[in-house]
């Protein structure tokens, strides 16, 4: 077995899960829901999504030979609630995704243990998938939480629902 290969099938593998299981959980809000948050210094869906994408395309966008975060990247514009549509929400969604996803499929076995700068710190290429696997997936989880809590009992599980007392 080729532990390099391995490795980027079953992180690619978890990582499209974590986008599956986010999308499962915005496709029940209504538009609204999207957009709303408990309080001024939370986040909205809308936000995180926008959040996630702008770190996605300025991390993967030509991520071997350039810092990943780039000099165009306002990370802080990204915590202001400048959307009006799902269909705007979703159109960010997919192009933070796609970027990540096209360079995560560039990227070969050799690759691996090369280096790469993120925001002038150097990482592996490992580092840096592992610090992305982080994050997605702590934003993911705050996108299924608050759908959760909006939807309540009308909620549709992405897992294995609980036993019915």
């Amino acid at each position: 077995m080729n532990i390099a290969a391995e490795y980027l099938k079953t992180v690619t593998q978890q990582f499209r899960e974590t986008k599956v299981a986010a999308e499962k959980a915005m496709e029940q809000l209504s538009e609204s829901e999207l957009f709303w948050s408990p309080n001024d210094e939370s986040n909205s869906v809308a936000i995180i999504v926008k959040h996630m994408s702008g770190n996605m395309v300025s991390r993967w966008t030509d991520f071997f030979t350039t810092d990943g975060e780039k000099p165009y990247r306002n990370r802080d514009d990204e915590f202001v609630g400048d959307m009006q549509t799902k269909e705007q929400v979703m159109e960010l969604w997919e192009l933070g995704w796609n970027t990540f996803f096209t360079a995560l499929s560039q990227i070969h076995e050799d690759d691996l243990l090369n280096t790469i700068t993120i925001r002038n710190e150097p990482h592996s290429v490992i580092e840096a998938i592992e610090r992305q696997m982080y994050h997605y997936s702590y934003h993911a989880g705050q996108i299924v939480y608050i759908a959760k809590n909006l939807k309540s009992s009308h909620w549709n599980t992405l897992t294995i629902p609980r036993k019915s007392k």
